[in-house]
């Protein structure tokens, strides 16, 4: 049971960062109804709009595709029937690489808060 509960956070995790990877593609982060809150330099300026576009495209498509890879460790130990198990290392494992991931999806967001202020230096 606990193995369905790590892959459907990973798995939800995933389609989360595949979302905001879309909005940022779409070049749509800066449009408060479908993005996300930034500032109004950021806003305003056309080159740093891009920018925060592509920081959250970029982050945001590399934490997705890398949320998705632990689902196949995880669907063979499922798909196991209880033949197979996980150490407990490798659960520390999994809540560490789920960390890295989930700040390398909130990297972009923090960078679009500093945008404004490292352009202006």
């Amino acid at each position: 049971m606990a193995y369905l509960f790590i892959s459907g956070c990973f798995f939800f995790l995933g389609v989360a960062c595949l979302l905001a990877a879309r909005v940022g593609h779409r070049g749509e982060v800066c449009d408060r109804s479908v993005g996300y809150d930034v500032p109004a330099e950021v806003k305003a300026d056309p080159a740093l709009r891009k920018r925060a576009n592509s920081l959250v495209a970029f982050w945001a498509g590399g934490a997705a595709a890398l949320s998705f890879a632990p689902l196949v460790p995880l669907g063979v130990v499922i798909l196991s029937d209880g033949g197979k198990a996980i150490s407990t290392w490798g659960l520390v494992g999994f809540a560490l690489y789920g960390m890295a991931v989930v700040v390398m999806g909130a990297y972009p967001f923090e960078k679009i808060k500093h945008l404004a202020a490292d352009s202006e230096r």
